[in-house]
This record gives structure tokens, C-alpha cells and sequence, in this order.
């Protein structure tokens, strides 16, 4: 099963950079990209959309990443809190039973 996923995988990625190269050979054209006060210089349509995917990629990874450090500092603060919990609660229920007896 695993290797059926890994040649399925496999064959997405390899499909995916045919049709990569495919556009890349289709959009030659150098077009000048332009940011509002700069102007770059005309480079292939290709180059500009891979580079916009490469740096959109990158920011998402970014996001991701402050996210999933923020959720593990909750999670970390939760489970302490959950510690001191237990930690009392095991001081209440034996106190409890020498009060009892």
C-alpha cells in the first residue's frame, strides 16, 4: 500500500514538472513587472509566476510555522496547569482519607 501511494505521489510530481516545463517553454515572452514605484526589468512570464509561487510558498510556511509555535506554547501552558490540577487533587483525596478514618 505504502508503495502504491509513494509511485502515485510520484507520478503527480512528475506530471506536475512536465506541465511546469511545458509553460515555461509556451511563456518565453519577456514581460516587465511593475510594483507601483519600481520597475523590473522584462523577464520570461514564467520566471515571474515561479518566483511569486516560490515566495508565496515561503510566507505560508512562515505563517504556519508562528502558528504552530503559538499553539504548542498554549499547549505546554495547558498541560502544566493540568499537572498543578492533578497534583492537588491527589493532595485533596488523600487528605481526605486520613480525615475519614
Amino acid at each position: 500500500m505504502k508503495l502504491l501511494r509513494n509511485l502515485v505521489y510520484l507520478a503527480i510530481v512528475l506530471a506536475m514538472a512536465a506541465v511546469g516545463v511545458l509553460f515555461a517553454l509556451q511563456n518565453e515572452v519577456p514581460v516587465p513587472l511593475d510594483l507601483l514605484v519600481y520597475t523590473f526589468e522584462p523577464r520570461s512570464l514564467a520566471l515571474w509566476l515561479l518566483i511569486a509561487l516560490a515566495l508565496g510558498g515561503v510566507l505560508g510556511l512562515l505563517m504556519s510555522s508562528a502558528l504552530l509555535v503559538r499553539n504548542r506554547a498554549a499547549l505546554a501552558t495547558t498541560n502544566r496547569q493540568l499537572a498543578k490540577c492533578r497534583a492537588e487533587l491527589d493532595k485533596l483525596r488523600t487528605a481526605g482519607l486520613k480525615d475519614g478514618e
